[in-house]
């Protein structure tokens, strides 16, 4: 069976520690150890004496306790840790599907879970977000790629690449159209909490049975290094992942669980999103300001969430090339359209030290205006 690889984890992983300026990420500028505990006023003597040992496997009574109350109904028993959300996508993936399976994605997406089905064996069948909609997607082609017999759904909401919230309608129809044919829906739900302005974006939990939802601490509360992700499902469900979970990570490190468990205390939670929001709201008229400096070269929309910007540009040199004359003769880090499945555009990262973001700007933008005119120059 032909092997599905993960083009942009591993562009990103290759190379985001050897460049100057990396404006591949989707979350905000990382805190460190010292400022998480600072931001919760708490000690950092019970850190360090943290047991070097196994912690609970599926995460400790604590941390599943504080994610559980997270979503209105669920409890402790229907919470699964894993070392970041794509291993909770990992073991959703492995505990549902089996070759000929149908599985409906939302696309552009972040292509985890696009290459994983497919790696299963499944017939993945897309539906589309409409650039000329906000991107939104057609009602017909929801229902169209969620069939009868469909096994699994999956939708992220808030979206990447395209910064997209869902609107209610669209919402309504994926649950329905989902519990129509009976489906599994994943909702990859790890952008709530990052949105630029609005209220948090409502998850999918309790709108139907089969809903799961997948989610972590890497993009809205700036902890990507504890690898702290989490699956909230049906407690049978949860269990037959725990499974699965058994035979990859088999548990959290310790000092992850114990700095997840500080930083999903509310009064601390609501801090973190506080402080990703001001990093949102302070970076993005710089980006925009910076794109317009470019005249008619990129059209976008602006995100509602995250901390990306996906932006099309008008001239035909491919983004593959782009990206990586950027990253060899400029050591900026970009991310082509193609690793979402699109060509002619590009993604930009927004959530760095504002400093530095504008510094990573400078850069690019002396890159990209040599790029383009030089495409515009050939014969």
């Amino acid at each position: 069976m032909r092997f599905v690889p993960f083009d942009l984890e591993r562009w990103q992983s290759t190379w985001e520690t050897r460049v100057r300026f990396n404006l591949s990420e989707s979350g905000v500028q990382p805190l460190s150890a010292h400022e998480l505990l600072g931001i919760a006023g708490a000690s950092a003597v019970p850190l360090l004496e943290v047991r070097l040992g196994y912690s609970q496997s599926n995460g400790t009574d604590l941390l599943r306790g504080r994610i559980a109350a997270l979503y209105p109904g669920a409890s402790p028993e229907q919470v699964l840790v894993t070392t970041g959300s794509s291993e909770a996508n990992f073991a959703i993936c492995w505990r549902l599907l089996e070759p000929g399976d149908k599985v409906a994605i939302m696309l552009p997406n972040y292509l985890q879970t696009w290459g994983l089905t497919q790696n299963f064996g499944a017939d993945v069948r897309p539906f589309h977000l409409h650039e000329g909609q906000h991107w939104e997607p057609f009602a017909e082609e929801i229902r169209s790629a969620i069939a009868p017999g469909t096994k699994l759904v999956v939708v992220t909401n808030p979206h990447n690449p395209t910064g997209h919230m869902l609107s209610d309608e669209a919402r309504r129809i994926i649950v329905e159209r989902s519990a129509d044919v009976g489906a599994w829906l994943l909702a990859d739900e790890v952008y709530q909490g990052a949105e630029r302005d609005g209220p948090t974006t409502s998850s999918f939990w309790g709108s139907y049975e089969r809903v799961i939802v997948v989610n972590g601490l890497s993009k809205a509360y700036g902890l990507p290094g504890l690898r702290i992700g989490w699956l909230v499902a049906p407690a049978s469900f949860t269990a037959e992942a725990w499974a699965r979970h058994d035979y990859t990570t088999i548990g959290p490190s310790g000092i992850s669980d114990h700095l997840a468990a500080v930083a999903l205390e509310p009064r601390v939670r609501e801090k973190l999103l506080d402080r990703s929001r001001r990093i949102l709201n302070a970076n993005y008229p710089v980006l925009e300001e910076w794109l317009r400096r470019f005249g008619d070269t990129f059209t976008w929309h602006a995100p509602h969430a995250g901390a990306i910007c996906w932006t099309r540009y008008r001239q035909s040199v491919g983004a593959l090339q782009i990206v990586e004359k950027m990253r060899a003769e400029h050591s900026v880090l970009l991310v082509p359209g193609e690793h979402f499945g699109m060509s002619n555009y590009l993604r930009f990262g927004y959530g760095d030290e504002l400093q530095h973001f504008q510094e990573a700007l400078a850069e690019t933008e002396r890159g990209l205006k040599r790029i383009f005119t030089d495409r515009s120059d050939s014969p």
